[in-house]
């Protein structure tokens, strides 16, 4: 098993890239989550890798994390989740939003990750709930426990929705943050990611 490349970024998109490790390029599908967080071509990389084999084919994924990997490998666990899905479901929320949504079992949330019927979502409550609990991550206890601020929660949900809409996670989080500022902290979500799209539609 493959579990850590490192080499030369020879190509990158949103979801793989190609790493050239002593003239062989390996190609590695990864999350948006990990897209967002690669350097330029050609500057070195690392990623974590989980190594998946079929039949047919042998198939190497990439996390900029280890967290990212962990839960990578949970969402495997949950019945009728592939390494494809897992990845998208990734893409679709982040490592300190998805560990809170399972904890608390909030199914309203994983529902709004793209790929996530209400049927899936409160299977992946109900077999990850526990398991991500004791699972080894490397966040903060207050996100572990689900404990986040409800401020922050509805701060983390516009970032999300924003990048799900295609924008960039850092224009995201800008647009985000503005937008309580301007509203202060008893706005709700609905408020907030008004805002931070009008903000963006400004500056485009």
């Amino acid at each position: 098993m493959i579990a850590q490349i490192r080499g030369r970024l020879a190509s990158k998109e949103p979801h793989r890239v190609v790493v050239d490790v002593n003239g062989v390029g390996y190609q590695i599908f990864i999350p948006l989550s990990t897209y967002y967080q690669l350097p330029e071509v050609p500057a070195e990389v690392s990623l974590h890798t989980h190594t998946h084999v079929r039949e047919d084919a042998l198939q190497l994924f990439g996390f900029h994390t280890q967290d990212e990997q962990t839960l990578f490998e949970l969402l495997q666990g949950v019945s009728g989740i592939g390494p494809r899905l897992a990845t998208n479901i990734l893409s679709g929320i982040s490592v300190d939003e998805l560990v809170p949504a399972l904890s608390e079992g909030n199914v309203t949330r994983l529902r709004a990750v793209p790929g996530v019927g209400k049927k899936l979502a409160e299977r992946l409550v109900v077999e990850l709930r526990e398991k991500v609990a004791t699972a080894r991550l490397a966040q903060s206890p207050a996100a572990l426990a689900g404990l986040a601020p409800a401020v922050d929660r509805a701060l983390d949900d516009v970032v999300s929705a924003l990048v799900n809409l295609g924008c960039n996670r850092k224009e995201a989080i800008k647009a985000a943050e503005a937008a309580r500022q301007d509203l202060g902290p008893a706005a709700d979500f609905e408020k907030l990611i008004k805002v931070a799209l009008r903000t963006l539609s400004d500056q485009r």
